[in-house]
This record gives structure tokens, C-alpha cells and sequence, in this order.
């Protein structure tokens, strides 16, 4: 099908987004990468009447390091987020996960902020941000403001911005790995989809912390298991001081409190499952072993 008619505009800076944003109000979007945008126009389940290009922004490009954290520029392409040495070093996990992201070609065009924004349940990159405990950077009228990503995602392809905000960037905690004696993080992004290159079904983020031959912190999160990406708050607590050999056990709690969809890939009950088998092969993962 075709789109609806619509204005483009270029914009250079984040305050250019921001002002066109105000001034045009409902009516507007942000294109950042446009692979989950684009598709709803063409089956008019989206009709913008402009839109607003941040793709060229300089400043929503690339990554900084910030000390104990990574800035991430919202139009950062998930083929640079995968590649970029600083993220392969110290955030290796959201490198593992990009990677998975559909096919070359959408890596190299879609957008970690445009992933972001856009808060389909069924991706990948909300999930593992989630499970990070990262930070989502917003431009608005009034300035910047950091969202943490427990609050950022409020229900199916919904987010906390406002109508006038731009998502300009994520911040990420830098994980220490390799410690004495296997201390330090540990992690692993296990995806179940149905092709390759298609949405999960069910995936699995894991993070654990060891310690002195123990679990010190681990945090999970689970893509496509409710409207909005959620953390296995059970397994979590289950693997909280835990000796390495409680996996299985947490693993089967990761389902506890969640409220997966029905579609033609997965009834709520095999989703259910997903996430246990998936969790604890992310956790074995994570452990190394």
C-alpha cells in the first residue's frame, strides 16, 4: 500500500526536533531509522502528517564514555551499537544482543533509540536495557531528563514521552567482567524465534554478578511476555546469595507474574514454558557454564 500524504523535515539539532515537535504537535513523528515506523504508514495503521528526521543529528551519533557509564546517541544504527569497541569492552551483553537484531540491512539503517521509542514487546533491545538498569534521555521543551528503564515503558508501543520529547539518547552501566576468580558479570541474550532474523517469540537476558563461588546479584529480563518488556523478579530473588547450582530451580520461577500474549506463534502456556527453558540456558550462559 501506500501512505497517506505527509510533510518531511531535516533537522539538524535536537532542539530543531523539539521545536518542530511543539509546533506541530499529534500530528508529528520522529524518524529515526523508520523500520518499525515506515511499514504502519504504508498499511495506514500510522498516518503522520509530518515528519521529523533526526537521523542526520551529529549529537545523537555515537558513544561517549562517561566513567562508570556508556552514552549511547539515540540514532546510534544497531550495526554500530554491535560493533563499537567501547560497548564490546564494557557492555558486552547490549553488543550480543544488537547482533541479533533482524538482518543486515536493518542493522544498518534501524536505530537503538528508534527501537527504543517505538517499545514493541517483542524487541530485543528494550528487554536488555531493562535488564541493565539503563537510563533513556529525553529532549524536551523544558531541557533533558533521564527516565530510568523501569519507568520508560508503560504499556504495548507506549512509553512515558511526552508528545513533545525527543528520545536523544541511553545511558548503560559499565559491567566489570573477569574478576578473581570468575567475580565480576557474566551475561547472555537466548532468543527463540520462529526464522531467523524474525521478532522472538520468547528471549531471555540474563546478568549475574559472582562472588566467592556464589551468586552476589543477577537480574533477568523477558522479551515478549507481556505488554511491555519485565523483569523475572523470582528468579531474581531466588538467585539473590544462591550457590551457582540453583539455576534450574530459579529458572523455573522466571514465568511467576507475567501475562504473555496469544498470537499465531504462541499460545500464554508455550510462551510460559519458553521463558524457563530460555532463562536457564541464559543463566548457564551467564555462569559459563
Amino acid at each position: 500500500m501506500i501512505p497517506a500524504d505527509f510533510e518531511y523535515l531535516r533537522v539538524d539539532s535536537p532542539e530543531a526536533a523539539v521545536e518542530a515537535l511543539v509546533e506541530h504537535g499529534d500530528e508529528a513523528k520522529i524518524l529515526a531509522g523508520g523500520h518499525s515506523l515506515l511499514p504502519l504508514m504504508r498499511l495506514r495503521l500510522a498516518y503522520p502528517e509530518v515528519l521529523i528526521d533526526v537521523t542526520r543529528v551529529d549529537s545523537m551519533r555515537g558513544v561517549t564514555d562517561e566513567g562508570d557509564t556508556l552514552l549511547i546517541g539515540a540514532c546510534t544504527t544497531h550495526h554500530d551499537v554491535a560493533h563499537d569497541r567501547l560497548i564490546q569492552a564494557h557492555c558486552g551483553i547490549l553488543s550480543e544482543a544488537t547482533a541479533t537484531v533482524g538482518d543486515p540491512q536493518v542493522r544498518h539503517r534501524g536505530t537503538i533509540g528508534g527501537a527504543l521509542a517505538h517499545a514493541d514487546a517483542a524487541g530485543d533491545l528494550p528487554t536488555v536495557v531493562l535488564a541493565l538498569d539503563g537510563q533513556l534521555v529525553a529532549q524536551g521543551p523544558n531541557g533533558s531528563r533521564g527516565i530510568a528503564a523501569a519507568d520508560f515503558f508503560v504499556d504495548y508501543l507506549q512509553t512515558v514521552l511526552e508528545p513533545d520529547e525527543v528520545l536523544t539518547g541511553v545511558r548503560v552501566p559499565k559491567l566489570a567482567t573477569g574478576g578473581p576468580q570468575g567475580s565480576g558479570w557474566g551475561y547472555h541474550y537466548e532468543k527463540f524465534n520462529r526464522v531467523a532474523q524474525a521478532w522472538a517469540i520468547v528471549a531471555s537476558c540474563a546478568l549475574v554478578r559472582r562472588d566467592n563461588g556464589t551468586i552476589r546479584e543477577a537480574r533477568v529480563a523477558l522479551t515478549n511476555m507481556g505488554p511491555t518488556p519485565v523483569r523475572a523478579t523470582a528468579t531474581e530473588s531466588a538467585l539473590a546469595g544462591a550457590a551457582l547450582d540453583a539455576v534450574a530451580d530459579a529458572a523455573a520461577r522466571a514465568a511467576d507474574g507475567t501475562d504473555p500474549p496469544t498470537d499465531l506463534n504462541a499460545k500464554p502456556d508455550y510462551r510460559r514454558h519458553l521463558a524457563q527453558v530460555l532463562t536457564r540456558r541464559a543463566l548457564e550462559r551467564a555462569l559459563g557454564a
